[in-house]
């Protein structure tokens, strides 16, 4: 037999169960060397800085100005 709760779920259960699926807003940070939106703690895809230093190669036609 298959499991079947034992009594009917209340919405206030239910809305403090789903409490936490709330969407958060993106935290964006400006990139110290082109000044574009991204996205904290990596590199930026515009210009390939992160921590003051080249780490990623970007063609030149992907920039964004």
């Amino acid at each position: 037999m298959a499991v079947v709760p034992k009594r009917k779920t209340s919405k206030q259960r239910k809305a403090l169960r789903r409490s936490h699926h709330a969407l958060e807003a993106l935290t964006l940070v400006e990139c110290k060397n082109c000044k574009q939106s991204i996205v904290p703690h990596q590199a930026c895809k515009y210009c390939g800085f992160y921590k003051d230093k080249k780490v990623i190669k970007v063609a030149l036609n992907d920039q964004v100005k």
